[in-house]
């Protein structure tokens, strides 16, 4: 298999960027002002999901009626909160991050992002990242029309570099991204960097699993098709 003809395929947060644990508490402020009263571990398991869903599991969960003003103030009120971590330096990329793209990029190994999170909170994580969104293909909520666990957000990532998504990698923390691999029909390698464990992720389609973006690239050879 070529390089030219395959792809790693990235998700953002808890896969290149420390941030699950800053959206999981912008989630729990927004829910709080919205007088949702829920566990932090019950939204950490939802954490990769497009922000809508997520939200809609979550409001089903306790029972409360689901509208669309309530899950828009949600969206808003998370962003807002997450922001505002952002700006104080609390999300940086994980170890190995900058490094892994950088290798990627000299080795002509085509690469994308393709993130849940909409353009308004993933500026700040590509930002940290040093990810240039004009120079490399960033997908967001806002562009497709399902998120995880649908593939539709690795699908576009694939086209977007001119590759085929079978024969790409998506690499991803949660069982949200393998399942979206499975579905793209995509192989899965799992980072253990966002909170989900190695069992976990292999159950859930992950045909490798690391500890961090840094683990990865000590790997690399295991995964990335040479010419």
């Amino acid at each position: 298999m070529a390089r030219s003809n395959s792809a790693l395929l990235f998700d953002l947060d808890g896969t290149l960027v420390d941030s699950v644990y800053q959206h999981v508490l912008a989630w729990k402020e927004a829910l709080d002002r919205e007088g949702v009263e829920l566990s932090v571990w019950r939204i950490h398991r939802k954490i990769g999901m497009s922000g809508g869903l997520f939200a809609n599991m979550l409001l089903r969960e306790t029972g409360l009626e689901i509208t669309e003003e309530r899950l828009e103030r949600l969206r808003l009120w998370h962003a807002e909160a997450y922001t505002r971590q952002a700006s104080q330096g609390a999300v940086r990329p994980l170890p190995g991050a900058r490094e892994l793209l950088a290798f990627l990029t000299d080795e002509e190994i085509p690469w994308a992002i393709a993130t849940s999170g909409r353009m308004q909170t993933a500026a700040h994580n590509l930002e940290a990242l040093g990810v240039d969104p004009s120079s490399v293909p960033v997908v967001t909520r806002d562009q497709v029309r399902y998120a995880k666990p649908d593939p539709d957000l690795f699908i576009t990532a694939a086209h977007r570099l001119g590759v085929d998504i079978h024969h790409s990698l998506v690499i991803g923390d949660s069982i949200w991204d393998m399942l979206a691999a499975q579905r793209a029909r995509a192989l899965g390698v799992g980072l253990l960097s966002g909170g989900y464990g190695q069992e976990e992720l292999e159950d859930a389609g992950a045909f490798r699993v690391y500890e961090d973006p840094a683990d990865l690239l000590r790997h690399i050879d295991e995964v990335a098709a040479r010419r």
